[in-house]
């Protein structure tokens, strides 16, 4: 509630107190008609504020996280990843840009998108129109971004939005490989991070062989 709903509030509050000590002066149908108005400055204030905290909840849900905690579970201990260093700063592969939702959400565009970025073969939903953009995320509340282990489950586990955890053929043999959680997040990170470097040999992205630089236990 803002500080002019708060201060309406306030005002309806002392005019119930006030009227509420009134009343004992007042046949049963005047005093009937006066809490009928209470009641209705009650509500018309409601329909006033419940707006405003609505919208303010959904941009919250919406909102482009700072960092996101990845592999909670894992061996060497979980990575913090800086969501908004990737997100605002020069840290594309040739590193004159941030990087495009879509290089990591690649489900987030339309499937005919998604069919230029080999080996990905998915749009989610399947009939979206829409691409993802950190503008689109501010403009439209109703924006909503999967998370990768919705598709990409742990290896135990089933995916939230989609049959089975998605394969692929390996690209040095005929073999498939399960793109469970782990087998996405470091083809994409630690993946991303080996062309930073080939490219740019002086970048501290930490590259495969590197797992401690992301990997901390607590």
């Amino acid at each position: 509630m803002d500080h002019v709903a708060a201060g309406e509030f306030l005002w309806a509050r002392t005019e119930v107190v006030k009227k509420s000590n009134s009343t004992a002066h007042l046949s049963f149908p005047e005093t009937e008609v006066v809490m009928k108005r209470i009641t209705y400055t009650f509500f018309a204030l409601l329909l006033v504020t419940l707006p405003t905290s609505l919208a303010t909840s959904v941009n919250l849900q919406t909102k482009s996280p700072e960092t996101v905690v990845l592999g909670e579970n894992a061996a060497l201990g979980k990575v913090a990843f800086s969501h908004a260093n990737h997100t605002t700063k020069n840290y594309n592969v040739e590193g004159t840009r941030p990087v495009y939702c879509i290089e990591c959400h690649h489900v987030e565009q339309p499937a005919a998108e998604v069919a230029k970025i080999p080996p990905h073969e998915t749009a989610y939903p399947p009939d979206r129109t829409t691409t993802l953009t950190a503008d689109l995320l501010t403009k439209d509340p109703a924006t909503k971004v999967t998370p990768c282990r919705s598709c990409h489950a742990r290896k135990t586990e089933k995916p939230l939005v989609w049959p089975q955890i998605p394969e692929m053929k390996s690209e040095n043999s005929t073999a498939m490989i399960t793109l469970t959680n782990q087998q996405a997040f470091h083809r994409a990170c630690a993946g991303c991070h080996d062309q930073v470097v080939k490219m740019r040999p002086t970048a501290k992205a930490p590259t495969t062989t590197k797992c401690v630089a992301c990997h901390k236990k607590s």
